[in-house]
């Protein structure tokens, strides 16, 4: 194409002089790389989204199950229906919407994220990865180009309850958790009904390993890190893993007033101390694992009884679980010691586990050299939080891209992403996917 005919046609598109600024001219790939997607329109849609499921107090509730969920799960699959996805819902609940390749021998390339939320939550967690997914396929429909892989979005169902339509996509979702009840009030059973899923044939939503050529999500970062290093793009190489427990401090109660302090055998000084040792083998070891104690309760918890017991939580993170294993291993051996200057008895019991996920590295080097190509400053990164592409990491190679979160706040009304920030995201997502297209 000749360079007056493509700007000509540029302009009719929407790309603009401003495109060119980014690609060269003389790239064999510059119609796809010169692609640009609409920021007002993903913009414009996620505050649509936010109208479903608000409160007289116009806060956020759009929880898995509720009638907010499934308004804004309806109104979703109305876009990707006018967009030609003919989107479906599979047994699981998750919502997948499918454009066809010029090469039906592929393997789909499958992006997306979710749309419910915690109560009270903010408008771009899961949201802006799903309508950037719904943009990518927008973006492709107006410039009539057909990939040669399959495309697939999906929406996945319940991620903030526990990532239960990926681990049903996954064939991980269990009788137990089936049972178990929602903050919608429904237990999982029930609200996979409601959203149109069917918990009674769940092996029949579940994709075997090798089904896809890669899943990727575009997700907010929802910490502090790219805002506070001014860093557009985080090229995520992993989802930490993680392990929880409960910890038993038991001492002995006796009376606050009778007893000398010599004598004592206080569980709640010993589980304070504790809490400081924990802080101290999280912090003197060099990396980006976290360690925290959530809960701490004792008893009897009376104003005139020593504390005879204490029940406390461990919960350490990080992408390599030999790392939690030595942490672990030393948070133990300081508990020993203040077993023994106490003369209380801790005890750990290991009640959950989670493993990392960890981000294919020919899908990272694509999104670190789109963005790069892009001009986006960029850093790879772990993610703290988990999301349903540790799911889909069992059976797919997969990639995260994380834009910033202003202040670092998620989970709340707060939760803010500017404008130019979800641009850069989704234009990332956008040549990462065409670039796997063409190289996988």
């Amino acid at each position: 194409m000749k360079r007056r005919s493509f700007l000509k046609n540029a302009a009719l598109t929407g790309l603009g002089a401003s495109t060119t600024s980014l690609w060269s001219l003389n790239s064999k790939n510059f119609f796809t790389q010169s692609l640009q997607v609409n920021s007002p329109r993903i913009e414009h849609r996620l505050f649509e989204l936010a109208k479903f499921g608000r409160n007289d107090k116009g806060q956020g509730y759009r929880v898995a199950y509720t009638q907010g969920d499934i308004e804004g799960r309806a109104w979703l699959m109305e876009l990707m229906k006018r967009a030609g996805l003919n989107p479906s819902i599979d047994t699981g609940g998750n919502i997948i919407g499918k454009r066809k390749g010029k090469n039906a021998s592929h393997k789909p390339i499958a992006f997306g994220s979710h749309i419910d939320m915690v109560p009270d939550g903010g408008n771009y967690d899961g949201v802006f990865g799903s309508i950037a997914a719904l943009e990518v396929i927008e973006i492709l429909n107006e410039n009539n180009l057909l990939t040669e892989h399959p495309l697939e979005v999906i929406i996945f169902a319940n991620e903030e309850g526990g990532t239960v339509g990926s681990k049903a996509m996954v064939g991980t979702l269990t009788e137990s958790d089936l049972n178990r009840v929602t903050q919608s009030g429904l237990t999982i059973r029930e609200g996979l009904k409601v959203i149109g899923g069917n918990p009674d044939n769940l092996p029949a939503c579940i994709r075997q390993k090798g089904d896809y050529t890669a899943f990727i999500e575009l997700h907010i970062e929802q910490g502090g890190l790219l805002e506070s290093e001014n860093i557009q793009i985080g090229v995520v190489e992993g989802i930490v893993g993680m392990r929880d427990w409960g910890v038993t401090i038991e001492g002995f109660a006796n009376h606050a007033g009778a007893t000398p302090m010599n004598m004592r055998q206080d569980a709640l000084l010993a589980a304070s101390k504790l809490v400081v040792a924990v802080n101290y083998v999280i912090n003197k070891t060099p990396g980006r694992h976290v360690g925290t104690v959530g809960k701490n309760a004792a008893f009897p918890g009376a104003t005139n009884v020593i504390p005879g017991s204490v029940q406390m939580s461990l919960e350490i993170r990080d992408l390599s679980i030999d790392r939690i294993e030595q942490l672990f291993n030393e948070i133990q051996q300081e508990a020993a010691a203040i077993s023994k200057v106490h003369k209380v008895k801790i005890s750990f019991a290991q009640d959950f586990e989670l493993f990392p996920a960890i981000a294919n590295e020919k899908v990272k080097k694509v999104i670190e050299e789109v963005a790069k190509k892009m001009q986006l400053s960029r850093k790879f990164m772990q993610s703290g939080a988990y999301h349903d592409t540790a799911q889909m990491a069992t059976i797919a190679p997969i990639g995260m891209i994380f834009v910033p979160s202003i202040g670092g706040i998620s989970h709340s009304p707060k939760e803010f992403t500017q404008t130019i920030d979800m641009k850069n995201g989704a234009n990332v997502l956008l040549q990462t996917i065409l670039t796997i297209d063409k190289e996988f």
